[in-house]
């Protein structure tokens, strides 16, 4: 579990145990619910990383678009509050950038989304690819983690940070990636595969 849904669990069980003390047990239910939901949202569950030249998953959720863009492939992937928010790295290798980028909270899975939102990029060079991907927020998210920074070297799946409450993470793939997913595919971060390199 991400710390993080520890101390949101705390401040609501607080605020149960406060709002009972003052009023009546039943009045604090809510606040009990939301300290559980916080325990259940926060989760960080392991995962197996497949072996070989493979570009998975940063995110859990749903894909939902598929696209060529800038001579690459962009593949967007929605997550609904049931998800788990814990981003992972698609590939092995050094990050090279961490840039963020204010913007606006639209639903995050919009089209726009990906240009007009506040994000955070990632860029990620390793066996002679640079993949990019995007940690963006959406109408509930309003805050994004980054536990890593440029320089940073890390393994295929390994967590980079999260995005609270619902957001949409964006990959980029050149054109030496064959695509091994499709719009409409649920996929899992860290253990789903993306794309497979070709001729590797």
């Amino acid at each position: 579990m991400v710390a993080d849904g520890i101390y949101y669990a705390l401040g609501f069980t607080a605020g149960g145990l406060l709002v009972s003390y003052l009023s009546r047990p039943v009045f604090g239910l809510p606040l009990f619910i939301l300290a559980l939901f916080c325990l259940w949202f926060f989760r960080d569950p392991e995962r197996q990383t497949p072996d070989g030249p493979y570009a998975v998953s940063p995110a859990d959720g749903k894909v939902v678009v598929v696209k060529p863009e800038n001579g690459g492939t962009r593949i967007s992937i929605f997550l609904n509050v049931f998800d788990v928010h814990v981003n992972r790295t698609p590939i092995p290798g050094r990050i090279t950038k961490v840039q963020y980028q204010q913007g606006k909270f639209l639903v995050a899975s919009k089209e726009e989304a990906s240009t007009e939102n506040e994000m955070n990029t990632i860029t990620v060079e390793g066996g002679g690819s640079t993949v990019v991907f995007k940690q963006i927020t959406g109408l509930i998210a309003r805050r994004i983690v980054c536990w890593k920074k440029p320089g940073d070297t890390v393994a295929a799946g390994e967590r980079v940070g999260l995005i609270k409450f619902g957001s949409r993470v964006d990959v980029h793939l050149g054109p030496e990636w064959e695509l091994k997913v499709q719009v409409g595919q649920r996929v899992s971060a860290g253990s789903s595969i993306l794309a497979r390199k070709k001729g590797a």
